[in-house]
C-alpha cells in the first residue's frame, strides 16, 4: 500500500525537484501540495507549485495556498538563490489548473482528522510555518501524525542563510519551535547531509539526456542554482536538498543518522534560527529526532534519475 504523505512547499528549484520524484513513485500517495511563504512569497510558490504539477502531468494533484508570513516575523525570502520566481531557469507556462479554495493549514488538520491514525507523513521542505500553525490550532492531530520528514536545519555545516542557522528554520524559528517540541516522530534532514548530494555535471547531464520536459527542466533548474553554491562553496555542483526528503521515504537506507535531541534557538541575534543538535549526546536532553548525516549519493542520484525518468 502508497505511504500517504502531504508535502509541505515553498518551490523552489530543489523543491520542484522533490516534488517531481515524489509524483514519479508509486510507494507514494500524495494527498495534496501545501504551499508557505519561503524561498519567494506564497504567491509565487503557489503559482510555483501548480507549474511543477503540469510538468509533470499531474493537473488533478490538489495545491492549497497557506500562510503568507511566520508566525511572528517579517517575511525573509531567497530570491538570490532561486530567482525572482523561485523557479528561474527553464521557461514553462503559466499554470491553468486552480489552486484549491481551503487554506493550507485547515487542509493539514482536516486530512489528519479524516485518515487513520498513523497513516500519513508529513514532508516539509520550506519554513515550518503551516505545520506548526495547524498544531497550535489542532493539538488533538499531533497524535495522528505517522512521521514529520523535513529538509532543514543544520549542525556541522553551521548556517547557509547567517554564520550558524539554516533558511528554512531562521525564515520562522518560532515555528520550527513547535514543531521540534511537538513530540511527533521526527526525522531531519539538514544542509550536512544535502551539502553530500552534488548536482555535478554528469549528473546534469543525465537529466538532460533523458530528453523529456521534465528531464530538461531539471537540468535547466538544477544549471540555474548551482552558479550560486558553487561560487559560494567552491563545491563542483549544488546541494539538492529538498529531494533528500523523498529519498529517505523511498529507500532510507541510502542515509544513517542518530537519534539525539534538537532545539531551536529563538532568542539570540547571533544564533536565530540555529538548529542546536546535541550530536555528541552531552547533555541529558531526550532525543526528538533522527538527523540524518549521511547519504551515498551516487544511491540517490540513480533513484532520482530512474524516477524522473518515467515522467
Amino acid at each position: 500500500m502508497a505511504r500517504k504523505i502531504i508535502i509541505d512547499t515553498d518551490p523552489g528549484q530543489d523543491d520542484a525537484v522533490a516534488i517531481l520524484l515524489a509524483l514519479a513513485s508509486p510507494e507514494l500517495e500524495v494527498l495534496g501540495l501545501t504551499c508557505v511563504a519561503g524561498n519567494v512569497p506564497l504567491d509565487l510558490t503557489a503559482r510555483n507549485a501548480r507549474i511543477i504539477c503540469e510538468l509533470a502531468d499531474r493537473r488533478q494533484m490538489p495545491v492549497y495556498a497557506g500562510c503568507d508570513a511566520p508566525l511572528s516575523r517579517k517575511l525573509v525570502t531567497a530570491e538570490h538563490v532561486h530567482g525572482k520566481t523561485g523557479l528561474d531557469g527553464p521557461t514553462l507556462p503559466d499554470p491553468t489548473m486552480p489552486l484549491q479554495d481551503t487554506h493550507a493549514v485547515d487542509f493539514i488538520i482536516d486530512t489528519l482528522r479524516i485518515q487513520d491514525t498513523g497513516s500519513v507523513t508529513l514532508c516539509p521542505l520550506g519554513p515550518l510555518t503551516n505545520i506548526a500553525a495547524a498544531f497550535e490550532r489542532a493539538p488533538d492531530i499531533i497524535d495522528r501524525v505517522q512521521q514529520i520528514v523535513l529538509m532543514g536545519g543544520a549542525y556541522f555545516e553551521v548556517g547557509n542563510i547567517t554564520p550558524t542557522a539554516e533558511f528554512n528554520i531562521y525564515v520562522d524559528p518560532e515555528a520550527a519551535k513547535i514543531v521540534f517540541a511537538a513530540g511527533a516522530p521526527l526525522v531531519v534532514l539538514p544542509l550536512d547531509v544535502t551539502h553530500k548530494a552534488l548536482t555535478t555535471q554528469p549528473r546534469v547531464d543525465a537529466f538532460r539526456a533523458m530528453g523529456t520536459d521534465v528531464g530538461r527542466a531539471v537540468a535547466d533548474w538544477t544549471g540555474f542554482f548551482e552558479r550560486f553554491d558553487k561560487e559560494k562553496y567552491g563545491s563542483a555542483g549544488a546541494p539538492l536538498h529538498d529531494p533528500c526528503v523523498i529519498a529517505y521515504l523511498l529507500q532510507p537506507d541510502l542515509f544513517s543518522g542518530r537519534d539525539i535531541n534538537v532545539e531551536i534557538e529563538t532568542a539570540s541575534d547571533l544564533t536565530l534560527g540555529m538548529t542546536v543538535a546535541d550530536w555528541w549526546r552531552v547533555t541529558d536532553r531526550p532525543a526528538n529526532a533522527l538527523f540524518i548525516g549521511d547519504v551515498d549519493a551516487d544511491g540517490f542520484f540513480a533513484l532520482l534519475i530512474e524516477r524522473l525518468a518515467r515522467l
